[in-house]
Order: C-alpha cells, then sequence, then structure tokens
C-alpha cells in the first residue's frame, strides 16, 4: 500500500475522487474560514435528497469513473445521519466503480453526541475517520471555541480506535503564548493514541474570520516567525522520530498512512466535489475543468431543485493555470511535483514554464530540489512557500 501511495499519479482519467460537503456545524469557531453555517434546525431528508440528486447528475456527465476514495467534509459531517452516507455510496456503486481497497473518510469532532454515532457511519461504509481534537488542553480548547473538552478527545480518539482501522486527528499549535515546551508536552500526549496519520496545524488567522476582528484589534498576539518556524522543526523531528513523518507540510504519516484521497488534490488528479460550496478539477476529453458551487447551503438546494445541480462556474483551465496549480499542490509534498505528470497535464516541459534563474536560485540557498523525476521543496522551502512559489512563477512577491 505503501508503494501504491506514493506512485500515485494524475494519469488515468478514469480514476476519481468524490468529495461530499455538508455545511452545518452546531457553531462556527472563531479561526475557521471554511463554508460552514450554524443553523437552528436542519430537515435531513431535504439535504440528503439534494446530495443524491446533485450526485447522480454528475454521474451522467462524467461515466465510467473508478472511485478510489470518497471524503465527507464539512462543516461537520458527523451530524448528518449515517442514512445518507449508505445512500450516496450506495448510488456511487451503482453507477460508478468503486475500488474495491476504496478509501472512505468522514470528518468529526469529538463530542459524545457525535461520537455515539461512529458505529453507525461505520456500518454505513466509512472506513477512516478524521477526528477534528484541535487540543488536548482544555484552556486551549476553550480559546479555539471547540464545544468538547480534553477528557472528551481522549475518549473519542479510544472509540476511534476501536471501531476504524484508519483514523487519523488534528491539532492546532503555534497558538498565542503557547511555548515550544508545552506545545512538546502536547504533542507527547498525542502521539501515545496516534493511528497511521496526523494533521497537525500551525494556527493561521484569515480574513473574515472573529480571530481576524481580534488580531486587528490587538486582542490577539501571534508568535514570532522565529517562534513559529521553531516550533515547526521541532515538530518534524518528533514525528520523524515517531515514525510518522510529514508525507506534506502539515499532514503525517506511516508509511501507507497516507490519506489517499488528499493525495488525489496535491498529485492534481480527477476529483468532483458536490454539496454547498464544494469544488472540482476535471477532465473531460482533453479539457481540464475548474468546478465551483453555490456556497449559501440554501441557494445552493435551490438551485439543485430546479436544474439538479448547484455549479456556480465551470470554466476551462488553460495550461499555464494548469501549471500553476499543480505547482501550489504539488510542492507541498515531500515527494514534489511529478514532472512527467506535469507534462503530460500541461503540455509542456518543466524548462519551458518557469523561470530557471530562479529555480537556480532557489536550489543554491537550499530550499528547492530537482531530480530527473520531481521538482520538489526541501523542509526548509516548505516552510517558506509563500515566498518560494511566486519567484518560480515570476510573479511579483
Amino acid at each position: 500500500m505503501a508503494e501504491a501511495a506514493a506512485d500515485h499519479t494524475a494519469d488515468n482519467v478514469n480514476t476519481l475522487a468524490l468529495y461530499v460537503h455538508w455545511p452545518f456545524c452546531l457553531s462556527k469557531c472563531p479561526y475557521c474560514d471554511f463554508n460552514s453555517h450554524v443553523r437552528d434546525s436542519i430537515d435531513q431528508s431535504l439535504w440528503r435528497s439534494a446530495l443524491l440528486r446533485e450526485l447522480r447528475a454528475e454521474i451522467d456527465e462524467n461515466p465510467d469513473r473508478r472511485v478510489t476514495s470518497v471524503f465527507f467534509g464539512g462543516g461537520t459531517p458527523s451530524l448528518m445521519a449515517p442514512g445518507t452516507v449508505n445512500d450516496i455510496l450506495d448510488t456511487v456503486a451503482k453507477h460508478w466503480h468503486l475500488e474495491s481497497n476504496v478509501e472512505v473518510t468522514l470528518e468529526a469532532n469529538p463530542t459524545s453526541v457525535e461520537t455515539g454515532a461512529l458505529r453507525d457511519f461505520n456500518r454505513a461504509g466509512v472506513n477512516r475517520l478524521s477526528l477534528g481534537i484541535q487540543s488536548l488542553d482544555d484552556g486551549a480548547l476553550k480559546f479555539l471555541g471547540r464545544e468538547h473538552s480534553a477528557r472528551e478527545a481522549l475518549l473519542a480518539l479510544e472509540t476511534a480506535r476501536d471501531i476504524f482501522s484508519r483514523y487519523s486527528f488534528d491539532l492546532i499549535y503555534c497558538r498565542p503564548d503557547q511555548s515550544l515546551a508545552a506545545w512538546e508536552r502536547e504533542l507527547a500526549s498525542a502521539l501515545e493514541y496516534a493511528g497511521d496519520h496526523i494533521s497537525l496545524y500551525q494556527l493561521t488567522i484569515e480574513r473574515g474570520t472573529a480571530f481576524f476582528a481580534l488580531w486587528r484589534d490587538g486582542d490577539i498576539t501571534m508568535p514570532e516567525e522565529a517562534i513559529a518556524a521553531a516550533q515547526f522543526e521541532q515538530t518534524q523531528i518528533v514525528l520523524d522520530t515517531a515514525g510518522l513523518p510529514a508525507y506534506e507540510i502539515s499532514n503525517h504519516a506511516k508509511p501507507g498512512g497516507e490519506s489517499r484521497h488528499n493525495l488525489t488534490y496535491w498529485q492534481y488528479g480527477d476529483y468532483i466535489g458536490i454539496g454547498p460550496g464544494a469544488h472540482g478539477r476535471i477532465r473531460q476529453g482533453n479539457q481540464k475543468w475548474a468546478v465551483r458551487r453555490i456556497a449559501n447551503p440554501e441557494n445552493w438546494r435551490e438551485q439543485v431543485t430546479a436544474q439538479n445541480h448547484g455549479v456556480q462556474e465551470k470554466v476551462p483551465l488553460s495550461a499555464s493555470e494548469i501549471f500553476e496549480e499543480m505547482m501550489l499542490m504539488g510542492l507541498r509534498l515531500k515527494r514534489g511535483v511529478d514532472l512527467a505528470a506535469l507534462q503530460d497535464q500541461t503540455g509542456q516541459p518543466l524548462q519551458n514554464q518557469i523561470d530557471e534563474s530562479a529555480l537556480a536560485d532557489l536550489i543554491s540557498v537550499g530550499f528547492i530540489k530537482k531530480t530527473n523525476r520531481h521538482l520538489k521543496a526541501t523542509r526548509a522551502g516548505r516552510q517558506r512557500l509563500n515566498a518560494i512559489i511566486p519567484k518560480l512563477l515570476d510573479r511579483d512577491c
């Protein structure tokens, strides 16, 4: 399985990843800029019907596909009825081809209500769980606006370990006033519960979030860049030692434990997203298309009812746009951008599309490496991608 994950490329036009977006949450976290919404009540049958209607429209438009992964994200998809997951997977299996080792991931929060439904999701076909733990410190959880306690998080991890052969969880570090020693202690506790995958994100302040307003007004002070870099570097050392090396900037896994679904994104394979605000990249014939759906849940559902889909925009991608997206996604990976796949997708070799003097400079300072098969960012380079990529693409920084 490790080889399958490592050698996955976008060269098979029949393979497909499916993303299903459930946009609802119990509350909006102050750091979150995802398309998530709080509603007083949810009519599960209406939303199930709309998702299935949009799925069937995509099946009609893209027949004869082999589905390698399905990801239920959000929002909080563990708030949806397990029967919705079952119906979606049944529809996929009947009209597309589900790979025998298909990866079916569900995002969940570790509240007692959601944890109680995990066995039902497993029966519905979910074989991989992604838990939004975010912290194992009660004070930090309160600061992050989470609905669960540290004790509930640990209980949820124990439950996940009992039910699912594969599970992952998220933590957020580099929080205001978080010392390196405190993060190391929290990370050590988390590793006692780790399975084959863990996601570790540095807190970022995103425009439009509650944290952005607090940061703008001086009520939140983020750690200095040197502190953030030290925490990132120490994270890599600890996870390497634990046998969970980074295969992407924020994602660590045992060999074979990589998220196959997210690898499709990073390696620029085809994926379809259904549900409010979902995105897709799909090749039809010789053209790659970018698809974006209506973000507002009610407006999306109205259009699905009227037109069988909630697409807001579907635009053809030029070779230069494909190149830029492949660089943005692929350099996040430890293995980097597959140069053969890059030429196949864009019709041009790397040297025809990149600022070679900038590339030479980045190689000389140790931020980029180039082999016959891959262009990759070093560990130091992956910390600086926001500065490196504009130089490679010959854009103003």
